[in-house]
């Protein structure tokens, strides 16, 4: 594929920003499109709930070539999160491929490329690209329950609706607030709406181990359990190195303990036993598909009362300002925030596609959760849901960029589509079927980025790698992949050329 050769890309949060920021370098005409008017994704201010903050620092939460601000705190918040994706578009000067306020209602395959149907504020154009990049995210389409009597509770003024649609915590003052779910965004909505409303409970469906952002003085925290490559070694990968083969061999006993004494520490940090809150199974459940930080302030509140937990209890039934509970609870309520989670797909793109994209349980079929196999002139960005969501979605722009530039030496169509089948096989048994239909790879963010520096023919520096081992992963130990992955263009396998060529593409 030529510079000349135009891509358009479908979202401008995290990994759209950095895709186009990449392949703009590599000399590739790019537009951007996205719906909302501001660049960021799960940060723009159309769909950012109270209480959103990162979960890591901001010394690990940013790109490579672009530290965060020195006067941001240590975690940033939602807005200092949307304002440094907008600084990074700034500072690399692609604003004017940006398309913001614009929406792709329709891709469609043609001879050359694809044909884009958008929507405006003027109106419905169309425009065409030789390849599209899906960034439209795992976290895009929210997924609200439909609950048996939702609109006698509506008739009767009651209010539902997903949790990224919940912008204003004063639109719970004096309300009775239920929230469903118990993942990051249900405890930081219930912890911030309990201050104002009337009443705050939370319904959940199971109970999630949760990590605290520090356990103890010298001991390991969440990003210290989660980004550095002794702590991920903790939880077993498809494909076991050195160390663990050891951790989870003859070994096993030292790993064990490990995550015990974590989980002993985030019991009592959190009283989760006083307050009856304590999941079942071991704490490295945490690690199924993504992974929970524990909200601040959110035990402290159920154990003042001001927050009622619901464990292990679903929404059977809403009626006039109440709902109620598979537990046989009657609950008062005004407001029913649900953070339920989002739909996995692309709606887009046509069915033939999308049927091409996935097997039948729905779960998304991509070779390093980038490339389609046996669609043209497509690939995904960001369907690597990562805790370094920056770092993987910048490492995948430029993975993108060398398969555009014929740089990738792909393995054979019949050895990614068993490749695939293995993961997802893998990520099924792991997790129990709760992988985001194929697209994350918590807690294994370190390992994915080695996947694909590996195909870049990358390695960084050996005494880098070992820092890794006991040090957080530090963004700035990537900086110049650009300019140091480049290598002579490699030919790939010819199995592999028509999923990828430009100029062979089928009708």
């Amino acid at each position: 594929m030529t510079s000349g050769n135009r891509v358009a890309i479908v979202g401008a949060g995290i990994a759209g920003l950095a895709c186009a920021k990449v392949l703009r370098q590599e000399g590739f005409p790019v537009e951007v499109f996205d719906r909302t008017p501001d660049v960021g994704g799960v940060w723009s201010a159309t769909r950012r709930y109270p209480g959103l903050r990162a979960q890591n620092s901001k010394h690990t939460y940013h790109f490579s070539d672009f530290p965060m601000p020195d006067d941001y705190p240590r975690v940033p918040d939602g807005q200092q999160m949307q304002q440094y994706l907008d600084g990074y578009v700034r500072h690399f000067g692609f604003g004017e491929s940006l398309r913001l306020g614009t929406e792709v209602v329709a891709a469609d395959p043609v001879d050359s490329g694809w044909l884009l149907e958008i929507r405006d504020h003027i109106g419905v154009h169309r425009t065409s690209c030789d390849h599209l990049v899906i960034a439209n995210g795992i976290f895009n389409e929210p997924a609200i329950p439909d609950y048996p009597g939702v609109e006698r509770f509506r008739q009767a003024g009651g209010q539902i609706g997903h949790a990224s649609e919940f912008l204003d915590v004063d639109w719970a003052r004096g309300k009775s607030v239920v929230v469903v779910g118990y993942g990051k965004s249900a405890c930081d909505i219930a912890e911030a709406v309990s201050h104002v409303a009337a009443s705050t409970n939370v319904v959940a469906r199971r109970l999630l181990w949760k990590m605290p952002r520090k356990l103890a003085r010298g001991l390991a925290d969440y990003e210290r359990l989660m980004l550095t490559r002794l702590g991920e070694a903790h939880f077993r990968y498809q494909e076991l190195g050195r160390i663990e083969r050891f951790l989870h061999g003859s070994g096993r006993s030292f790993r064990d303990s490990n995550l015990d004494v974590i989980q002993e520490l985030a019991t009592k940090k959190s009283h989760l036993r006083e307050l009856g809150l304590v999941p079942e199974g071991r704490f490295e459940d945490i690690a199924e598909s993504t992974v929970s930080l524990v909200t601040e302030d959110f035990f402290e509140r159920v154990g003042m009362g001001l927050i009622a937990v619901h464990r292990d209890s679903t929404i059977t039934e809403m009626a006039a300002n109440q709902v109620r509970l598979s537990n046989g609870t009657t609950l008062q309520a005004d407001i029913v925030i649900c953070a339920t989670g989002f739909h996995q797909r692309v709606p887009f793109l046509t069915p033939y596609v999308q049927r091409q994209l996935t097997d039948d349980d729905g779960n998304f079929r991509l070779y390093r959760q980038i490339l389609p196999i046996g669609v043209p002139n497509l690939s995904f960005v960001g369907y690597n849901s990562s805790v370094i969501s920056t770092l993987s979605a910048e490492v995948g722009a430029h993975w993108t960029a060398a398969l555009l530039r014929g740089r990738l030496a792909l393995p054979t169509q019949e050895e990614m589509t068993t490749h695939v089948d293995e993961r997802l096989r893998w990520m099924a048994e792991r997790t129990g079927g709760h992988h985001a239909h194929g697209g994350a790879i918590t807690p294994f963010s370190i390992h994915n980025i080695d996947e694909m520096l590996a195909d870049l023919k990358f390695r960084l520096p050996r005494r880098t790698r070992a820092a890794q081992w006991f040090r957080m992963i530090k963004p700035s130990s990537y900086r110049g992949l650009a300019e140091r992955s480049k290598g002579p263009v490699r030919t790939p396998a010819p199995e592999a050329v028509p999923a990828v060529s430009v100029e062979q593409r089928t009708p």
